[in-house]
C-alpha cells in the first residue's frame, strides 16, 4: 500500500497554499504583471494551466475593466450559475451588480417569437436596458454571437466582453468573431475550453484588484 501524506494547511491558508503551488508549478513562465493575477485566479478556479496560453487579453483590458468596476459597472452572465458564482461581498463593496435575464419570461417569450435561443434573446434585452456593462459569457456561443453582432450594429459599446463558452459547435467561432473587434475590450479563451465558473473566476479577479 503506497502511504498517502497530507500537506498540513491551515483552513485560512488554503487558498493562498494554492497560489503558491501555481507560481511553483509556472516555473520561469513569466506572465504579463497586468493579467497574471486573472490568469492565476481561472487556474487556481480549473487547475488547468493551459489557460496562461489559451486566455487572450486585448489591450489593457483588465485596466479599463478596473476603472469601469471603480466607476459602479453592471455585470451580465449568460448563466445564474455565472451569476451565483461572482463574489456577492466583493460586488458590494466595489458598488456593482451582477445580472442575467435568462430565466426572465420577456426573455422566454422574445427567444420563442425570434426563433432564437434565450442567451441571444438575453444579450438582446441587456441592450435594450442601455447602459455600459461587462459581459461574462462562459456557456452560450449564441449569446457571444449575438454580442458581436449588437457591438458591430452600434447598439452595444461595451466596458469588457468576457468570452469563454464551453463546448463543441460554435464555441471556437464565437471566440474568434470576439477576437476580431478591434475598439472592443476583451478577454478570451482561445479554444474550445471555458466554463461559467471560468466567466465568475475573471469577474472575481478583477472585483478582488478593486477592493
Amino acid at each position: 500500500m503506497i502511504k498517502t501524506e497530507l500537506e498540513r494547511v491551515l483552513p485560512g491558508d488554503i487558498e493562498k497554499r494554492s497560489f503558491e503551488i501555481i507560481t511553483e508549478e509556472l516555473g520561469d513562465r513569466v506572465l504579463d504583471p497586468e493579467n497574471e493575477l486573472v490568469i492565476k485566479r481561472v487556474i487556481h478556479t480549473t487547475a488547468d494551466f493551459d489557460y496562461a496560453d489559451s486566455l487572450i487579453f486585448s489591450e489593457h483590458a483588465v485596466e479599463l475593466a478596473k476603472a469601469a468596476i471603480k466607476e459602479g459597472v453592471r455585470f451580465i452572465t449568460d448563466t445564474n450559475m455565472g451569476k451565483s458564482g461572482v463574489n456577492r461581498a466583493a460586488l458590494q463593496k466595489c458598488g456593482c451588480t451582477v445580472d442575467c435575464f435568462m430565466a426572465d419570461e420577456d426573455v422566454a417569450e422574445a427567444a420563442k417569437r425570434l426563433g432564437t435561443t434565450r442567451a441571444c434573446a438575453s444579450m438582446e434585452k441587456a441592450a435594450d436596458l442601455g447602459g455600459d456593462c461587462i459581459f461574462a459569457v462562459g456557456n452560450a456561443p449564441t449569446a457571444l454571437v449575438r454580442l458581436y453582432e449588437l457591438i458591430k450594429e452600434g447598439r452595444l459599446k461595451p466596458k469588457l466582453v468576457i468570452g469563454v463558452p464551453v463546448g463543441f459547435v460554435n464555441v471556437v467561432q464565437s471566440k474568434e468573431m470576439i477576437l476580431s473587434l478591434p475598439d472592443t475590450p476583451f478577454i478570451v479563451a482561445r479554444g474550445r475550453k471555458g466554463g461559467s465558473n471560468v466567466a465568475a473566476a475573471i469577474c472575481n479577479a478583477l472585483l478582488y484588484q478593486c477592493i
